[in-house]
């Protein structure tokens, strides 16, 4: 593709992103769905362009007010994620002069919004209850994740899994935590490698896997994975159940348990049971109720946690629509612990950096369910599933992940037992 047109279409993308109307992963895969001429590389540069945009958003809009044109196009060129032979090919006379003289400015002399790129809100409270480790976490942030693979233990072995990749020339490393983990730098397209095929492996997040490994399901247990969504927590407790039992895969939204289905496929799995429910209180839940051994409540949050892979979460959330999922977590996890059996396990984790969200839904459950619930250390329970060295993952008796901390997705967890 001739360098203006790729250059043409970087503008395009962050045009359609930066309305902050959807998703931007759906933004950018419906754009490449559009344009099916576009090559591995092309896509590449603009996905990666478009997503340095949205985790530099301020400081690109501040350095960008020198330029000249349109506004999305100065903001790729800030940006730009590929080759710079393409891009100098693309750029007029004008912004060959400028793109090196702002490139040049001392960012760290810029003031502190400039330099973490959070919106006033969130910032302020990432400081608040950070400190000094405010700014190692938003430097983890502005970086890419690196590729967490979890073994299918139902399946196959970690260690048979890691030198079939090292046969494809894929260096993958033992997750520090997860026994079930491997990480890869970079982005190989594993969904075409037989590991992936054949379902020896699923792309999770280690943190996503340590929640899994907290519920801790038994073989032949009765089990809910109350918020399933695509089902990735879903097929990790199945194969910790060995196949056995009765697992619940419980969403609103069928289109969500509608993508669990070729993954269930290529699992292996059998003991798996998706169900679509209308909401917290259907009849379905209550039907369930008291007969439960272990409950997995991965809660609808802000999602903040993950903004190394999705950074237009931070300027798509706002101190309201945390409100508003405050109200929803305290519902669900409500609805979900009514289905628990005395010595049954609950466990309610989300995806949020914010103690709105983690700590304070959490206590405020085990103060108005003191009679029935004891919380767990969560320690003690990390310990017990072998999960490596659980002291460095939990505060104050929580799970508490920080991408700074533990190159993980920010991640919490609580856990109690019923009475």
């Amino acid at each position: 593709m001739h360098p203006n047109a790729l250059l043409e279409h970087a503008t395009e993308l962050l045009h359609r992103v930066l309305r902050f109307d959807t998703p931007a992963d759906s933004v950018v895969s419906a754009f490449f769905k559009e344009h099916r001429e576009l090559g591995a590389r092309e896509r590449h540069s603009l996905a990666e362009t478009t997503y340095t945009v949205l985790r530099k958003r301020l400081l690109f809009q501040h350095l960008a007010q020198s330029g000249k044109g349109e506004m999305e196009r100065r903001l790729a060129l800030l940006g730009w994620q590929g080759n710079d032979g393409f891009l100098r090919a693309a750029m007029n006379d004008f912004e060959q002069h400028w793109l090196p003289k702002v490139q040049a400015v001392d960012t760290a002399a810029l003031p502190d919004k400039l330099r973490h790129n959070l919106p006033d809100w969130l910032a302020e409270r990432l400081q608040a209850a950070l400190g000094e480790e405010f700014w190692p976490l938003v430097n983890s942030l502005n970086e890419g994740a690196p590729l967490d693979l979890r073994v299918n233990t139902f399946k196959a072995k970690r260690e048979e899994v890691q030198s079939a990749l090292a046969a494809k020339g894929i260096d993958a490393q033992p997750t520090p935590f997860s026994p079930w983990g491997l990480r890869i730098q970079g982005k190989p397209a594993v969904n075409k490698l037989e590991v992936f095929t054949a379902g020896d492996v699923e792309v999770q997040d280690e943190g996503s896997q340590l929640l899994a490994l907290i519920t801790d399901a038994k073989r032949g247990e009765m089990v809910v994975d109350f918020c399933a969504g695509a089902g990735g927590k879903t097929l990790a407790l199945g194969a910790s159940m060995r196949n056995t039992g009765r697992l619940y895969a419980f969403d609103t939204s069928g289109h969500r348990l509608a993508a669990l289905k070729p993954r269930l496929a290529r699992s292996g799995l059998s003991n798996v049971y998706p169900v679509q429910i209308a909401h917290e209180r259907d009849d379905r839940i209550k039907r369930l109720a008291g007969k439960i051994d272990r409950v997995l409540v991965d809660a609808p949050c802000s999602g903040l946690g993950t903004l190394r892979r999705n950074p237009d979460l931070k300027w798509r959330q706002s101190p309201e629509s945390v409100e508003e999922l405050r109200v929803k977590q305290t519902a669900i996890l409500d609805s979900a612990a009514r289905l628990l059996k005395p010595g049954g396990r609950l466990v309610y984790a989300t995806c949020s950096l914010l103690a709105a969200e983690n700590e304070d839904i959490a206590q405020a459950f085990t103060e108005s369910h003191a009679r029935e619930f004891a919380p767990l250390d969560a320690a003690a329970v990390l310990e017990k599933a072998h999960a490596g060295t659980p002291a460095e993952l939990v505060t104050n008796g929580f799970v508490r992940l920080w991408p700074n901390r533990h190159q993980t997705d920010g991640f919490f967890a609580a856990v109690w037992e019923r009475r």
